[in-house]
């Protein structure tokens, strides 16, 4: 990240931009989640990329690893408190996302 940025939409979009953030915030606002789930929610996003951005989002403090033990040991990502103040912010780019799709005859979802 920059020493000093010219507006506070810059520092937003340097934490949490790019293509696969938002979507990673956006699947872990809709709860807790282990590595396995978030590959499969986000097919299209290669296993390199996921584990990468997913350390760039704790290193930011907006999401929380976690290790759960248990027969096979895995891990669990969920939004800390300051990744939950995007809820709001992910709510809204997900329905204006969704009425552009529908006004533009876009699939979007699982199929």
């Amino acid at each position: 990240m920059k020493a000093r940025y010219s507006c506070a939409v810059e520092l937003a979009v340097d934490v949490m931009g790019g293509k696969w953030k938002p979507v990673i915030l956006a699947r872990l606002k809709e709860g807790p989640h282990r590595y396995g789930q978030l590959r499969r929610a986000i097919p299209s996003i290669t296993e390199k990329v996921l584990t990468e951005q997913l350390r760039e989002l704790a290193a930011a403090g907006l999401v929380h690893r976690t290790e759960v033990d248990g027969r096979v040991p895995t891990v669990e990502y969920r939004l800390t408190p300051e990744g939950d103040e995007l809820r709001p912010a992910l709510t809204a780019l997900y329905e204006w996302g969704s009425r552009y799709a529908e006004r533009n005859g876009i699939a979007v979802g699982t199929s």
